[in-house]
């Protein structure tokens, strides 16, 4: 899980440098333009930025050892930042968005050179599209080939969900900016550069909506991926000495898993011959499955 964590935390400073370029560009532009669209833009932009910062404050205070008051160390700790991440794509971000295109539609105000919102646009497309494809690049390095639809609804990697997320919404804020602004410019009524401001924050709020409810459920407590889960049991019931696994529960803890596992063992071995023999399996199902980071392993005969 030490490559997930390092994939995060490059997909992460892609995207922080993307955005902290386009903010400062974006907030040129509105500036000049007096462009609604392009502001909700820079503000979003500027959000991203933020939101990256707490993401990589997410992953560092998650590798904090384990302490007596926090045995199974601080690796949930990426899920708090990541769901923060949603709040505030949803409120400064979206609601923002929507109350500044509301308030250019109650007021209308022209447009300045149109043409540098829309030369600014055109390049943080460009910028944010490369942020994007860093993100798929790293993900694809540890979804270890399975379709990427299937590592999107299963993963329990907050932090990368949290910045694609933010990436696909970013891009397709650019694009429906770009859209308005441009006709805005071509019909002369600004109404269409407020209806896009206004458009942009329901994209954000809406990709809000979705990172939360996906964060939710690490919050509350999941268990390991299915393809992790899968390979566990597999690994017990090859045990030789094991008579049949009874039950596994498995408990996803930032990038490591907690594992509980009661098994039948054979009749015919011993106190001490058990005892042997579930230590090597703990230790096997560890080498195997290095995001294993605690194992419970009890004998039983019902479960």
């Amino acid at each position: 899980m030490a490559t997930d964590h390092g994939s995060s935390a490059k997909a992460i400073f892609y995207a922080f440098l993307a955005n902290l370029g386009i903010a400062i560009t974006k907030t040129a532009a509105a500036i000049f333009t007096n462009s609604g669209s392009m502001l909700a833009e820079a503000i979003h932009s500027y959000a991203d930025c933020t939101n990256q910062v707490l993401l990589f404050l997410g992953i560092k205070q998650s590798d904090k050892p384990a302490t007596a008051e926090h045995p199974l160390g601080y690796g949930k700790v990426t899920y708090f930042w990541s769901f923060v991440v949603a709040l505030l794509l949803f409120s400064i971000g979206g609601l923002f968005s929507i109350y500044e295109g509301w308030h250019k539609l109650q007021a209308p105000e022209p447009l300045n050179k149109a043409w540098v919102a829309l030369l600014v646009l055109a390049v943080a497309i460009v910028l944010e599209g490369a942020s994007l494809m860093g993100c798929l690049n790293e993900i694809r390095k540890i979804r270890r080939g399975r379709p990427f639809l299937d590592w999107l609804k299963h993963t329990r990697n907050a932090e990368l969900v949290v910045v694609l997320g933010e990436d696909i919404a970013a891009q397709a804020g650019l694009v429906i900016a770009f859209a308005f602004v441009w006709l805005a410019s071509a019909t002369g009524d600004t109404r269409y550069d407020a209806a896009g401001s206004i458009a942009i924050g329901v994209v954000l709020i809406l990709v809000a909506v979705f990172i939360a409810r996906r964060i939710r459920g690490l919050l509350i407590g999941k268990s390991a991926e299915p393809q992790l889960a899968r390979q566990i049991d597999e690994l017990i019931r090859a045990d030789p000495a094991i008579e049949r696994l009874l039950n596994t529960i498995t408990l996803q803890m930032g990038p490591q898993v907690v594992l509980a596992a009661k098994i039948k063992m054979q009749p015919s071995l011993s106190i001490e011959e058990a005892v042997h023999h579930i230590n090597e399996l703990e230790l096997r199902i560890k080498q195997t499955c290095p995001e294993v980071g605690w194992c419970f392993v009890e004998p039983d005969v019902t479960d």
